[in-house]
């Protein structure tokens, strides 16, 4: 089974961008939280049953490297996949790219775990994730 990947398209919009017209940094993050939701979706995570089952992905960790500027108006497409799958965590990675005119505005890695709610508890991936393990490079 091959890892999921995901492609995302957005569109700039006048609140994403500070008073020059440029994205703000946390507009990227709201990028990449949409991406990682449909990417979860592909992994067997959809909305719903995150919310009858209570078990829900959170973020551990995100790294991000703005490159380029993006700006009010532009269309900018995300790309996810997974890239590492541990036994209680994974890590996901978005590139956001403006393909205009092939620029990379900005990369991310996220490292998530897996948690069942309300208690808190940390729980192991699915067993059929293991299959990931292997096709992950």
């Amino acid at each position: 089974m091959a890892p999921p990947r995901i492609r995302t398209e957005m569109q700039v919009m006048f609140f994403d961008t500070d008073c020059g017209g440029v994205v703000s940094n946390i507009a990227y993050l709201r990028f990449i939280e949409i991406a990682r939701t449909h990417l979860t979706e592909e992994l067997g995570l959809a909305l719903r049953e995150m919310a009858e089952k209570q078990t829900y992905p959170v973020v551990v960790r995100t790294e991000i490297d703005y490159r380029r500027a993006a700006k009010i108006g532009d269309q900018l497409v995300i790309e996810g996949w997974l890239e590492q799958v541990e036994r209680a965590r994974f890590w996901c990675s978005f590139q956001i790219i403006r393909p205009e005119d092939n620029t990379l505005i900005a990369q991310c890695r996220q490292m998530l775990a897996l948690i069942e709610m309300p208690t808190g508890k940390l729980l192991r991936l699915p067993e059929d994730w293991q299959e990931y393990v292997k096709q992950v490079p």
